[in-house]
C-alpha cells in the first residue's frame, strides 16, 4: 500500500515514541524525510540520525530521541500544518514564529527543507510543513 503523506507517518510515529518514553523511533526513510529530520537534529531536538534497513529489507531511518535529566522529552508537542489537502505556503515576511520563538516551524524552500530561523536568515519563503516545540 502507498503511503500519500510521509511526513505525517514519521511525525505520527516520533509522537507515538515519545509517549512510550522511547530511545528510538523507525520511520520509512526518503530523502525529503531525512531533511526534515535533519532540521530537528540541527535544532537540537533529536540526538542522531542513521540510516538502517528494516526486517523487509526497505531503508529505514533510526532516530534517536532527546529527554532532559529528569527524563522529560525535549519534544513538547509535534504537529502537521500544511497537509496533501490543504497545503500553507508563506513569504519570508509571514514565516509563522512558534511560541514566540521558543519553537520551531520546519518550511520546505525551494533552496531546501529548512528551519524558520534558518528560513528567515536566508530570505526565503516555502510551504510550512509542521510546527515542533
Amino acid at each position: 500500500m502507498s503511503m500519500t503523506d510521509p511526513i505525517s507517518d514519521m511525525l505520527t510515529r516520533v509522537r507515538n515514541a515519545i509517549r512510550v518514553r522511547a530511545t528510538t523511533v523507525d520511520v520509512n526513510a526518503s530523502r525529503f524525510v531525512h531533511s526534515v529530520a535533519e532540521v530537528l537534529r540541527r535544532e537540537g531536538y533529536v540526538e542522531d540520525i542513521r540510516k538502517t534497513e528494516g526486517a523487509d529489507g526497505r531503508p529505514r531511518l533510526r532516530i534517536y530521541l532527546k529527554y532532559d535529566v529528569d527524563g522529560n522529552p525535549v519534544i513538547s508537542s509535534i504537529g502537521r500544518i500544511s497537509r496533501p489537502g490543504r497545503r500553507d505556503y508563506r513569504g519570508v515576511a509571514r514565516i509563522p514564529k512558534v511560541l514566540n520563538g521558543l519553537g520551531i516551524a520546519v518550511l520546505s524552500t525551494s533552496r531546501g527543507v529548512f528551519s524558520d530561523r534558518e528560513a528567515r536568515a536566508a530570505g526565503v519563503g516555502g510551504e510550512v510543513l509542521c510546527e515542533i516545540w
